[in-house]
C-alpha cells in the first residue's frame, strides 16, 4: 500500500518553476481507500507553469502501486521555495496550516469545454444563502423528479466540507477509475459524484479555499458523466469561492434558490440571488422549503416558520417563484433512510410537490437559450 513517503519519493525528481523539487512545496497529503489527495504550494504569479507541475505530479502519483485515483491541488500561501515546509503531514488534514499567511490562488483554467461536460445539456445550481434550509434534500428530489420525466440526470455534491449525497442516496461504495477518470455512482437512475464517496465520513476535510475549488473542478471535469440532459449541482451554502468558481468554469443554465420563509433565511437568500445575477447566471426561480406543516393526525396546517416570505421576495426581486415544499416527517424519514421521497413513494402527495417543481424547471430550461460561461473579474 502506497504511503506518504512513497508519494514524496515519487515527487523528488519532478520540478516546479525555478527548478524546485515538488517535495519542497507539498503542504498536505491524505491517503484514503486508494485515493491520494496532495496539495502543493505554488506561486500565484505563474499559474501556467504551476499547472504543468500539478499535472506531472498527478501522473506520477497515479502510477504508484495501489493508487486508484490522485487529486493534486494548488494553494498559494507563499511564493514557492521561499521557505521549506515540514513533511510531518497529518493524514486526516490535507492543507494543514503551517503558519503562512493565506492569499488567493489563481483560478484554474476554464474547463467548461471539457469532454466530461461536453454532453451535458443543462447545468443547474441548487443554492441557498445559508445552511439548514433543506437545500440538499430539495436538490436530490429535483434530480429524481427530472429523471422521472425521462431525462438523464446527474448530481454533483459540491459541498466538500459537508457532503450529503452519500447519505441521501444510501450509498457507501467507492467509485472506480476507468481510463484515468472516476465513474460516478448510480442510484434511482441518477449518476452521482461526491467527495463523501472518496473520503470516510469521519475524516474532517480541513482544506483551504484553493484546494476546495481545485478538487471541485476535478470532480466536474475528471468524472465520466456521459450524456446527460441535466446536471444538478448541490451547492454548499453561502456565496463564496465555490459558487464563483462554478459560475466561472461551468456554463450554468440557471440557479434555483432554496429558502425557508423566515426573515433570517430570506436575507441570505437575497444575497444568493444577487450573487448569481452579478455573474450573469439566470435565476430559474425560488423555492420556499418548510413552508408549512400538515399534521398527519388531525390534518391541521401550521406555518411554523411563517409563510409566503419567499414568494414575496421573488416578486420583489422580479424572479420566478417556483412553489412551496412542506415540512414533513415522511420527507425526513425517507431522506434519512437513503430513499428520497420521489423514489420511495412517487405517488405520494409529498413526491407530487417535487415532481411539480421539477416539471416547472424542465419547462424553463427547454424554453431558454443555453448560456455560455461568462468571464468574471472579482476585484
Amino acid at each position: 500500500m502506497t504511503n506518504e513517503q512513497d508519494i514524496l519519493k515519487a515527487l523528488e525528481n519532478i520540478y516546479a518553476p525555478g527548478g524546485i523539487s515538488l517535495t519542497r512545496v507539498v503542504s498536505g497529503i491524505v491517503i484514503s481507500d486508494g485515493k491520494a489527495f496532495v496539495s502543493l504550494t505554488g506561486d500565484p504569479q505563474k499559474p501556467q507553469p504551476w499547472e504543468v507541475a500539478r499535472r506531472n505530479a498527478e501522473m506520477a502519483i497515479k502510477a504508484l502501486p495501489g493508487v486508484e485515483a490522485a487529486i493534486v491541488t494548488l494553494t498559494a500561501d507563499r511564493v514557492a521555495g521561499s521557505r521549506q515546509p515540514s513533511h510531518k503531514h497529518d493524514h486526516d488534514h490535507a492543507g494543514h496550516d503551517h503558519g503562512h499567511k493565506h492569499t488567493a490562488a489563481p483560478p484554474p483554467s476554464r474547463q467548461s469545454s471539457s469532454s466530461s461536460l461536453a454532453n451535458v445539456r443543462f447545468m443547474i445550481a441548487v443554492a441557498s444563502g445559508k445552511g439548514g434550509v433543506g437545500k440538499s434534500t430539495t436538490a436530490v428530489n429535483l434530480a429524481l423528479g427530472l429523471s422521472a420525466q425521462g431525462w438523464r440526470v446527474g448530481l454533483l455534491d459540491a459541498d466538500i466540507y459537508g457532503p450529503s449525497a452519500p447519505r441521501l442516496f444510501g450509498l457507501n461504495k467507492k467509485p472506480i477509475v476507468e481510463e484515468g477518470k472516476l465513474l460516478p455512482l448510480e442510484a434511482h437512475g441518477v449518476k452521482i459524484m461526491s467527495m463523501g464517496f472518496l473520503v470516510d465520513e469521519k475524516t474532517p476535510m480541513v482544506w483551504r479555499g484553493p484546494m476546495v475549488t481545485q478538487a471541485l473542478m476535478q470532480m466536474l471535469n475528471e468524472v465520466k458523466w456521459g450524456e446527460l440532459d441535466a446536471m444538478i449541482i448541490d451547492m454548499p451554502p453561502g456565496t463564496g469561492d465555490v459558487q464563483l468558481t462554478i459560475a466561472q468554469h461551468a456554463a450554468l443554465s440557471g440557479a434555483v434558490i432554496v429558502s425557508t420563509p423566515q426573515d433570517l433565511a430570506l436575507i441570505d437568500a437575497r444575497r444568493a440571488v444577487a450573487m448569481f445575477q452579478k455573474v450573469e447566471t439566470p435565476i430559474l426561480g425560488v423555492i420556499e422549503n418548510m413552508s408549512y406543516f400538515q399534521c398527519p393526525h388531525c390534518g391541521g396546517r401550521s406555518e411554523i416558520f411563517s409563510h409566503g416570505g419567499a414568494r414575496h421576495d421573488a416578486e420583489k426581486l422580479s424572479v420566478p417563484f417556483l412553489g412551496e415544499a412542506p415540512l414533513d416527517m415522511r420527507i425526513r424519514e425517507t431522506s434519512d433512510a437513503g430513499l428520497p421521497i420521489v423514489s420511495a413513494d412517487p405517488n405520494s402527495p409529498q413526491a407530487a410537490v417535487y415532481l411539480g417543481l421539477a416539471a416547472k424547471i424542465k419547462t424553463l430550461l427547454e424554453t431558454q437559450k443555453r448560456k455560455q460561461a461568462p468571464n468574471i473579474v472579482v476585484g
